[in-house]
């Protein structure tokens, strides 16, 4: 019984440990270069992405997340947000799991603010952001012979993850964290 007590302590510590192991604040410098070279293997892999980001109100990106997991895990990652090809600020994610997990990835992201309202929601939240509580964000899905032009997202933010190096196997729940940073 005395083990269980310790149990929630455990998982804090280990938390904290693989988030804090993951952050690296880079500059902004860094931050930019980066994010120009995922948004080129962006628009190389996906056809029509340039076209829908020109629409879009604007846009994260997130050219490095990296997460790792057994049993509990986290995620990290480091981007800016552009309206238009502006960047406007920057920020960080972060994600902590519970659940069945294994293995380590690191990826690119991209979300897309398709309305007006869910880009304000997001810049009017006082510098953090939870999508378990304040949002919904679409992960798309499409196929290499799908142009996203095409795609109808009904959604006020889609999510693109691409360009994933590991492997990481997950049944989990899981809250994500936006907080605006200053590299």
């Amino acid at each position: 019984m005395k083990k269980l007590k310790f149990l929630p302590l455990l998982f804090v510590v280990l938390l904290a440990f693989t988030t804090q192991s993951m952050a690296t604040l880079s500059s902004k410098s860094e931050i930019e270069n980066d994010s120009n070279d995922a948004l080129r293997t962006f628009y190389k892999e996906v056809k029509g992405s340039k076209k829908y980001l020109e629409h879009a109100k604007a846009y994260l990106v997130f050219p490095d997340v990296k997460e790792a997991g057994f049993f509990f895990g986290g995620k990290y990652g480091e981007g800016v947000l552009r309206v238009g090809n502006a960047s406007k600020a920057y920020y960080s994610i972060t994600s902590a799991s519970v659940g069945f997990q294994m293995g380590a990835q690191m990826h690119h992201m991209i979300i897309a603010f398709t309305s007006d309202a869910a880009l304000n929601k997001f810049l009017l939240d006082d510098d953090e952001w939870e999508t378990d509580v304040d949002g919904k964000i679409t992960i798309a899905e499409w196929n290499s012979k799908e142009e996203l032009d095409d795609t109808d997202f009904e959604d006020d933010m889609v999510a693109f993850v691409y360009d994933a190096k590991g492997m990481l196997g997950s049944f989990t729940m899981e809250g994500t964290r936006f907080k605006r940073i200053n590299p």
